[in-house]
């Protein structure tokens, strides 16, 4: 078995559609991962924002870290039965998904491999 896999996913959001982004994120995104977590494909899913505006030259404004188990667990597909079974209205589940992703202006995922210090 390989070691656990960090991967950093990072979004911009629309000016002013920031915590519509979130609130979506939350209610249609945050459940289905934390199923996976709980099914033990992640060991941590955490979420940042930058606590000040700043000048902008990060590129983003919310960054989501899953840890995968292993390898193998981010080469698999998420389980479709999860999304079934939390989201029985699939027709809105998809809508706000699509809302979730117009609000985006760059999306962008960093694989991360550790550097031993020694």
């Amino acid at each position: 078995m390989s070691d656990p896999v960090e991967i950093q996913y990072f979004y911009r959001t629309r000016w002013g559609a920031h915590d519509e982004w979130i609130e979506l994120f939350r209610r249609n995104h945050w459940p289905i991962l934390r199923e996976e977590m709980a099914q033990g494909r992640y060991t941590a899913v955490r979420m940042a924002a930058p606590r000040f505006h700043g000048d902008g030259l990060a590129g983003w404004d919310v960054m989501v870290s899953i840890t995968y188990r292993d390898w193998s667990a981010v080469q698999e597909h998420g389980d479709p039965s999860i999304t079934a079974r939390l989201y029985p209205d699939q027709e809105t589940f998809r809508a706000e998904e699509r809302r979730r992703f117009e609000l985006l202006e760059a999306h962008w995922d960093v694989v991360l491999e550790e550097q031993p210090l020694t």
